[in-house]
């Protein structure tokens, strides 16, 4: 079945957990272009919802929680599709804190499939991580059916919560969506964080910073832009055929090398690089091999990396103090 790019069904209650990040903020401008769908916006702290709070959305509503095993879950009564964006660690620092960390995502997303179940929620969208949940060992591109053998406790947890999503179908006929997403960029990404390399690199570039790369810029991943990521997210939810993982990626890779020479080219100035030793929990090589996606929505002609960039710019320096 093929869905019109951005398609969005109506009269739907819709709740995002972990929504202020950075794929929640860009998801619901979208989806609150419809205005008879009502999007409950969950995360830890209101003061986190400034940004979208700007647009003053009509059918957006905004709720604060714990997201954690002990949140009250009775916010989900009514709902008819749940996003669960919630992840309190990152690939880099996971191996740190395994169990701990289990306990924060994997336990938690147990209880909120308990209470998807009890409140008849009638589907559940998991962004996963193509970037990894296939470890190192697989010959890229890496299609949906590749074995799954992460090398760090962030993949795990990802593996983990998509078999509970599989249990909880099997066991109660509950719907799923699970997409494996690889590195994101673009508008309301944080650039001084630990996540994105594409929008940190442009920021600091703008910004005359020291860019910081782990290795000798030789590891490869796969890109894609904001828009493009939801504009395919929003079709794998809305659409129907016998699958129900997907990945998202743009499907080629790129060297870190590669976007320092495109965000340099961008920018139009030098840009100050420094190279640290390589971290263990980074792969070689890793792109997604999308052919499953393009066969049941469409070719996804992504972004390029430099229109991404140029786009990116623009954002920046219409949003943020660029000096």
């Amino acid at each position: 079945m093929n869905i019109n790019e951005g398609q969005i069904k109506l009269d739907m209650n819709i709740l995002i957990l972990g929504a202020a990040g950075f794929i929640g903020t860009n998801l619901t401008i979208k989806l609150a272009e419809n205005k008879d769908d009502q999007i409950t916006l969950v995360d830890k702290k209101m003061s986190y919802f400034s940004k979208i709070k700007k647009f003053n959305f009509s059918n957006v509503k905004f709720k604060e929680s714990s997201l954690d095993e002990n949140m009250d879950f009775s916010i989900l009564k009514g709902q008819d599709i749940i996003y669960h964006l919630v992840s309190t660690n990152t690939p880099s620092t996971s191996n740190q804190h395994i169990s701990q960390d289990i306990q924060a995502n994997v336990l938690f997303t147990s209880n909120l499939l308990d209470s998807c179940v009890e409140n008849e929620v009638k589907k559940v969208v998991f962004i996963s991580s193509g970037g990894t949940v296939y470890g190192r060992e697989n010959k890229c591109p890496l299609s949906e059916n590749t074995p799954t053998n992460p090398i760090s406790s962030y993949g795990v947890q990802k593996i983990m919560i998509e078999k509970l999503l599989y249990l909880y179908n099997y066991k109660y006929g509950m719907d799923y969506r699970i997409i494996r997403l690889t590195n994101p960029y673009g508008p309301y990404q944080r650039p001084n964080g630990v996540l994105g390399a594409v929008t940190t690199f442009t920021y600091k570039a703008l910004k005359g910073e020291e860019i910081q790369i782990f290795g000798d810029g030789t590891v490869i991943r796969d890109f894609i832009y904001i828009d493009d990521v939801v504009r395919a997210i929003l079709n794998i939810v809305n659409g129907e055929n016998k699958y129900r993982t997907f990945n998202l990626g743009c499907g080629y890779g790129i060297s870190i090398k590669e976007v320092l020479e495109t965000v340099k080219k961008v920018v139009g100035k030098d840009i100050q690089v420094v190279y640290k030793n390589g971290r263990s929990v980074d792969v070689p090589v890793n792109y997604l091999d999308i052919s499953r996606y393009e066969k049941y929505y469409g070719k996804l002609n992504p972004v390029s990396l430099e229109d991404g960039i140029k786009k990116t710019v623009s954002f920046m320096e219409k949003e943020m103090v660029i000096k």
